[in-house]
């Protein structure tokens, strides 16, 4: 007679048995506290704030202890909520986006979200479709980052730089003119008074926005600027590239400069090579002035001066503004975030102004 055959555990990478799961009680019971309180805190409900601290921690160490598991589709069914938020973003690279996905994950971690990211690379038809696939997948809102939204949307919206007045989203966006008159005025103080400029890509939803104020503080500066000394970003690549061939465009005009205001980090570090291949010292010959202060910004030689923009909390303040408007169903048009100050790393004006390329 053959023998039965015995179903064997699976085993983990490292060869052991895990452990069997608990159900909520018996964690409860172990803990002696209610099952209510150990679900709060599991679940991590807005409701645990009123629980200790010590006490949510010797929950969530005997939930690992124990291989506590909650039961995520039936928190779903009970609810009839998803807990799961779409982000749309152009591109998950280093500098703006990554800094404020990095503000949206830890909210969104913290208060017990999952969530979908999906890049649209500024293509329209992805544009279009990604949040309808989203809302497919039973999100119960959208954060779209530096990406036009669309009218009409059932579910709430909050777009990070939207600029645009559409009826459900919520924008979060920067006092362009105070960030453009931090980077002028400290520009000026050191003597600058020929700037060149490089404009973002017409698809970035700052572009426009941040020209118009970079134009209208240097006419209130009385700064002077030469349209043959402002160029534009080309092109969907986040390289440095971008910045590099737009300087070398401007070094060929054969317009002096003493000063260059990018439109990002990225560009700006780009506009520094091709300073440089072109023989002009940074910051000696030239000043440069980015925008956002990503992190490798301060690790450049030397350290990038930079308008820091809040990013990561920007990112904080959306996916709150988000979970506050699914909780509450309130609209609010428009949340403006202070820009912090500047990192300084530029000199005063030299004696002889930046020539023709060689």
């Amino acid at each position: 007679m053959p023998r039965p055959k015995v179903a064997l555990m699976p085993k983990s990478a490292h060869g052991k048995v895990p452990a069997p799961s608990v159900s909520l009680k018996s964690l409860a019971a172990q803990l002696q506290l209610s099952p209510a309180t150990v679900s709060l805190v599991i679940n991590r409900s807005p409701a645990a704030k009123s629980i200790p601290q010590h006490t949510q921690e010797r929950i969530r160490a005997a939930a690992r202890e124990l291989n506590y598991r909650p039961n995520f589709m039936a928190r779903s069914l009970r609810a009839q909520r998803s807990f799961t938020i779409g982000v749309v973003v152009p591109e998950i690279s280093e500098g703006y986006a990554a800094l404020v996905m990095s503000g949206i994950e830890d909210y969104l971690l913290q208060e017990g979200y999952f969530y979908f990211v999906v890049s649209h690379r500024h293509r329209n038809d992805l544009v279009e479709e990604y949040p309808r696939l989203l809302q497919e997948r039973a999100v119960e809102g959208l954060i779209v980052v530096d990406t036009a939204c669309q009218e009409g949307m059932p579910i709430p919206v909050v777009a990070v730089s939207g600029h645009d007045d559409v009826p459900g989203v919520t924008n979060i966006v920067l006092n362009h003119d105070r960030a453009a008159g931090l980077a002028l005025e400290h520009l000026a103080k050191l003597g600058h008074q020929k700037i060149a400029f490089i404009k973002g890509q017409a698809f970035s939803s700052d572009t426009e926005i941040r020209w118009d104020s970079v134009r209208r503080t240097a006419e209130s500066m009385r700064l002077a600027v030469n349209t043959r000394l402002v160029g534009q970003l080309e092109g969907e690549s986040s390289s440095p590239q971008l910045g590099y061939e737009v300087t070398r465009k401007l070094l060929a005009t054969g317009c002096p400069f003493t000063a260059l205001f990018a439109f990002n980090d990225i560009s700006a570090i780009g506009a520094i090579h091709a300073l440089r291949e072109a023989g002009r010292r940074v910051p000696e010959d030239v000043s440069v002035v980015g925008f956002d202060d990503i992190q490798s910004a301060a690790f450049q030689n030397p350290a990038l001066t930079t308008v820091r923009q809040p990013l990561q909390r920007m990112g904080v303040i959306a996916a709150e503004t988000l979970l506050r408007r699914i909780f509450a169903a309130k609209w609010i048009h428009s949340i403006f975030c202070a820009n912090l100050p500047l990192s300084f790393s530029s000199t005063r004006v030299p004696a002889v102004g930046c020539g023709i390329a060689g």
